[in-house]
């Protein structure tokens, strides 16, 4: 069974916390990426943006979401919910829309030890770490094509 050092990719495209939103999702359609790690300026990982950050950030705020008595609103989406939706719906950099608690794996992670996460996890980029560092990234893509032979 291959490990995530045998199938993630080495050369990883990567955003600063600085870069604004409209720069990221530029560099998503030029590269034809569907998400990026952010990076600080030492190279260490401090979030994530994906393709649906971005959709999130342009969305409209769900009306039934909001509850609105007597003057007071009251987010009945859960806690935290609604702020987390309008922080990243005024967002301007992609500090402020990036997943800050990042699911990472290790160059030893096998094969179905990633699909399993992907799936129960509902995520599609995973950062390989060595030591602290990002060493690759593993992505749908490459797990469909170790899949496949």
């Amino acid at each position: 069974m291959p490990t995530a050092k045998e199938i993630m990719k080495k050369k990883v495209i990567t955003l600063s916390p600085e870069m604004t939103v409209e720069e990221a999702g530029r560099l998503f359609m030029e590269k034809g990426i569907s998400g990026a790690p952010v990076v600080d300026s030492e190279g260490r990982l401090t979030g994530i943006v994906t393709e649906n950050d971005l959709i999130t950030k342009n969305r409209r705020l769900h009306i039934p979401t909001i509850l609105r008595i007597f003057d007071l609103y009251i987010a009945v989406s859960g806690r935290g919910e609604m702020e987390d939706e309008i922080r990243k719906m005024a967002a301007y950099l992609v500090r402020d829309i990036a997943t800050k608690d990042v699911i990472t794996i290790s160059e030893e992670t096998g094969l179905e030890d990633i699909a399993t996460i992907m799936t129960d996890k509902r995520i599609h980029l995973l950062p390989v770490m060595r030591g602290g560092k990002m060493v690759g990234i593993v992505g749908r893509h490459e797990v469909l094509k170790a899949m496949a032979g």
